[in-house]
């Protein structure tokens, strides 16, 4: 094949089209998929942390590109990432454009990799979601996470198999499932159901909540002079969460500054687009729920969960 991939637009399907570009990795969450022997979900986690990001902007993904390094190829485990990947892409409605996989002998342990994948979209210039129109009175919509997603592995890693010497085959009181099925749930993608919210109402912001948790994210997406407050009580956690901060005795700020904690996107509507927005989602068979509101506040934006 060639050395470049290529891709048209769609004619006459934009006015002004913008371009938004993405990366990401998926972290020490693969050090459970290698103690697992499990390499069916990375790649969809992979595609997940970069389509999400780029989601926030209003950008429609359109291709992905995946790298993968390891120290010596093992043909089984990389086809388990790349058909991972392949149907990452396919639940964001983007094409896996090509990608890279590179052989570094002694670099990697033996039967470990790395990966890091790169995803374009495009959003009409007059439909950026930048956050420039969130007022106080703004409302709060949260779409449930899968679990924990691709972020907090090394306190998770931590807390459940260093310390506690959990086994990945057991199901702890309370999780209901293996503990290895609970942290190599697949990163949920938003795409298609936040467009088809997009279409529906007018959504000003848009925070995909990954790595530092609501507190460090959700600010992302406000103006200066605001703040966000949401009520930890108003949407439903994965067991996983409580099942950390028993067994560490992790603190409750540190969970929330580290985790996604049930929520991994969050958008920002007029308070009488509420319901409407509720009612797309709901229809899409989405789990979502109001979980909080914007008030006004000073200097740079700041987010806090009340209990």
């Amino acid at each position: 094949g060639g050395f470049g991939g290529l891709f048209a637009l769609p004619p006459g399907k934009y006015q002004a089209p913008v371009l938004v570009a993405g990366t990401d990795g998926v972290g020490t969450k693969l050090k459970v998929a290698f103690l697992a022997g499990r390499h069916d979900t990375v790649g969809i986690d992979l595609v997940a942390m970069s389509v999400n990001d780029i989601l926030t902007c209003g950008a429609e993904p359109l291709f992905f590109l995946d790298y993968f390094a390891t120290g010596k190829l093992e043909v089984d485990a990389a086809a388990e990432v790349v058909k991972g990947i392949a149907l990452g892409c396919e639940q964001a409605g983007c094409a896996l454009l090509g990608g890279e996989t590179a052989e570094m002998p002694g670099f990697y342990a033996r039967g470990e990799y790395d990966v890091a994948g790169f995803c374009v979209g495009v959003v009409e210039r007059s439909a950026i979601i930048d956050g420039k129109t969130v007022k106080p009175g703004d409302a709060l919509i949260g779409l449930t996470s899968s679990g924990l997603h691709s972020n907090g592995y090394s306190l998770a890693r931590k807390v459940l198999l260093d310390d506690a010497k959990l086994p990945l085959d057991m199901a702890p009181p309370g999780l209901g499932r293996p503990l290895g099925d609970a942290l190599l749930e697949p990163t949920r993608i938003y795409v298609k159901d936040a467009l088809a919210l997009c279409q529906a109402v007018k959504v000003k912001g848009m925070a995909h909540i990954t790595g530092s948790g609501i507190p460090g994210n959700l600010p992302r997406c406000l103006p200066d002079g605001t703040r966000a407050v949401l009520s930890e009580s108003s949407w439903k956690k994965p067991a996983i969460f409580d099942l950390i901060a028993k067994t560490g005795g992790v603190a409750r700020d540190e969970m929330f500054s580290t985790f996604n904690m049930g929520l991994g996107l969050i958008v920002v509507v007029a308070k009488e687009d509420v319901a409407k927005a509720l009612e797309v989602l709901h229809a899409r068979g989405v789990e979502a729920s109001e979980v909080g509101r914007v008030e006004a506040g000073q200097g740079e934006a700041t987010a806090v969960i009340d209990p």
